[in-house]
């Protein structure tokens, strides 16, 4: 039972006057500062997709080194011996076409799109300048890690291994 007037809240008062775009707003819990501080802890290297390749190479008996940074981009994944290199990309950071982990955030999408749009330009620099050196260059995306017999049987036709 209830007594005094009805309080509505912001939704209720949208569905009665009939306001069809009324769309909860999502605030930040933390600071800017904190925010900023948690995407500098984000790793760039050494993460969990390029771990799954390296160790898929490995038990493929191939040896590579890791970034050699006098090449061009920095590969990830260096195997002098068949003269190749290996990008592991981020699906979102690197912008994978059609894949369902390139999702443009809704927040800045100006700051976004020229912060993305200049990653794929550095990456097709990089790709140029390693294939005008000699190197063969493969670029290995995020979500194809996931299935990895699919992920062993490409690498072993690049580098025509025995399973």
């Amino acid at each position: 039972m209830r007594t005094g007037p009805r309080v509505l809240d912001a939704q209720q008062i949208a569905l009665r006057t009939n306001v069809s775009a009324w769309k909860p707003r999502m605030t930040d819990r933390i600071t800017p500062e904190r925010r900023s501080w948690n995407m500098s802890r984000i790793k760039g290297r050494d993460t969990g997709p390029e771990k799954c390749v390296r160790s898929l190479l490995h038990g493929l008996g191939l040896r590579f080194t890791l970034r050699n940074t006098r090449l061009p981009g920095k590969p990830d994944i260096v195997l002098p011996r068949w003269r190749t290199v290996i990008f592991v990309h981020g699906c979102f950071w690197h912008r994978h076409e059609n894949c369902h982990n390139n999702v443009m955030p809704k927040t800045r999408p100006e700051f976004w799109e020229k912060k993305l749009g200049e990653n794929v330009a550095r990456d097709q620099r990089s790709v140029a300048a390693m294939r005008q050196l000699g190197w063969r260059v493969h670029v290995i995306w995020e979500c194809e890690v996931a299935d990895e017999a699919k992920l062993r049987r490409s690498l072993q036709r690049v580098f025509k291994v025995a399973p």
